[in-house]
């Protein structure tokens, strides 16, 4: 699975295309220039247990780390993985 990633500066997005469409996305919106608010996952039917849903956010935490900027996971699912992923945890 490709993880795709579109960024605009105030808010931005993880996201899956599987033939043009978006069939798994994670939302965030940036909080000052250090930190980003994940605020939303999504993932289609189409990819229920495949692990998209971990794929994004474990995407979201290379982003995190290659920017060096921090992760403030208020979306539930989010919130679960950064409790269950202790390496993941340097970026809260």
């Amino acid at each position: 699975m490709e993880i795709n990633q579109q960024d605009d500066g105030k808010k931005g997005s993880f996201y899956i295309e599987i033939l043009g469409a978006k069939v798994a996305e994670m939302t965030y919106v940036w909080a000052g220039t250090d930190r980003i608010i994940i605020d939303h996952t999504e993932v289609n039917d189409v990819l229920k247990g495949k692990g998209a849903g971990k794929q994004m956010l474990a995407r979201a935490v290379e982003f995190a780390r290659e920017k060096h900027i921090k992760i403030i996971p208020l979306c539930p699912f989010a919130k679960s993985v950064f409790d269950k992923v202790e390496s993941y945890r340097d970026v809260l």
